[in-house]
């Protein structure tokens, strides 16, 4: 019987690159571990690497290519929503496809399903929490220029309205932007008491350091829903100060299935291994649900698949899941920086 093959999209290169390393090793522990219990219906399980950081018509075309040939049977990845609307609308139940990132909500098409954090379960409690704990009422808005940043801060204006929050101001500055020095300009004039960073990858890295240079660390407090461990390190300690971050998974929360698949992750690449942070560890639900999926319907066909995608369940590094709407149902955590890790300090 030939191959099951997932094409893992990750992005390479680019602001997001920095992803890419735990990406790729949190699939293919999975992948491993899927081949260990009998890989896709009895079909050995390989991954086909694909750089979705190549432009959104560069990636289409050379995934329209590989599914025309046969190539691939499944898609899986973190990457940007713009390629993510892209594929969704040209996929027309093919192939099964599970997207792991974080994104702006709202996605609905037949045959995506959905691993990542919204802004209503991420976001929200997330301003709630900084309003009710350290007094945070009056942001401003720093964006990456693309689809998740944008509708992303529509969302926080929503928010804001029903929190009695204040967007002060906004910018959204072109992705891969590394001169920072205007919106920091207004945001040190603006009033503003926070900073809600919608920045991507590096964009936020070079942020950081531009804002911890200006020393507005010490009068700002960030919050990002897009910060990991290795965008921390990268940054440098002295430029995370009052940082603050929300997702489903962080490398230092402490849960049994969390520190389960730390010891098995490190347990596999060695004590040396990069951190499987929250973009990666993604990657590594999306496949387990993906192989979720797939035994449940005992099916590789999209429409069998959707037909039982209410019965789904799988246990993971967040805890067991389930899907509501194509989107698993996840617990959200609160963390605030400490030099370049992150300490989790409650649950949203």
């Amino acid at each position: 019987m030939s191959e099951y093959t997932v094409g893992l999209l990750y992005p390479r290169r680019g602001p997001a690159g920095l992803f890419g390393p735990s990406c790729l090793s949190c699939t293919t522990l999975a992948a491993d571990d899927i081949n260990t219990r009998g890989g896709i219906l009895g079909r050995e399980l390989t991954v086909r690497p694909i750089d979705s950081a190549t432009g959104v018509d560069n990636v289409t075309r050379e995934v329209e290519t590989l599914l025309a040939a046969g190539e691939i049977d499944a898609i899986v990845g973190w990457h940007t929503s713009d390629v993510r609307r892209a594929l969704s609308a040209r996929l027309d139940l093919r192939v099964p496809y599970v997207y792991t990132a974080l994104y702006e909500g709202g996605e609905s098409t037949a045959g995506v399903f959905l691993t990542g954090e919204t802004p209503e379960a991420q976001i929200r409690p997330a301003l709630e929490w900084l309003r009710r704990e350290r007094g945070v009422g009056r942001w401003w808005i720093v964006g990456s220029d693309y689809l998740w940043a944008r509708d992303s801060a529509k969302a926080c204006a929503r928010f804001a309205r029903g929190l009695g929050h204040d967007i002060v101001g906004a910018a959204f500055v072109p992705v891969g932007t590394d001169d920072f020095s205007t919106v920091i300009s207004d945001i040190a004039r603006s009033g503003a008491d926070g900073v809600l960073m919608l920045l991507l990858g590096q964009d936020a890295v070079e942020f950081n350091r531009a804002f911890a240079a200006a020393g507005l660390d010490g009068a700002f407090i960030r919050y990002s829903p897009l910060m990991d461990e290795h965008m921390l390190m990268a940054s440098g300690a002295e430029a995370t100060g009052d940082l603050f971050a929300s997702a489903g998974y962080f490398d230092s929360v402490v849960t049994s299935e969390s520190m389960e698949f730390g010891a098995h992750y490190f347990g596999r690449f060695g004590p040396d291994a990069i951190t499987p942070t929250s973009m990666g560890e993604s990657c590594f639900e999306g496949m387990l649900l993906l192989e979720s999926l797939l035994t449940t319907a005992r099916s590789t066909d999209v429409r069998d698949i959707m037909a039982g995608v209410e019965r789904v369940r799988y246990d993971g590094a967040r805890g067991t899941m389930g899907l509501r709407n194509g989107h698993t149902r996840q617990t959200m955590y609160l963390a605030q920086a400490e030099g370049c890790d992150f300490d989790v300090i409650d649950q949203l």
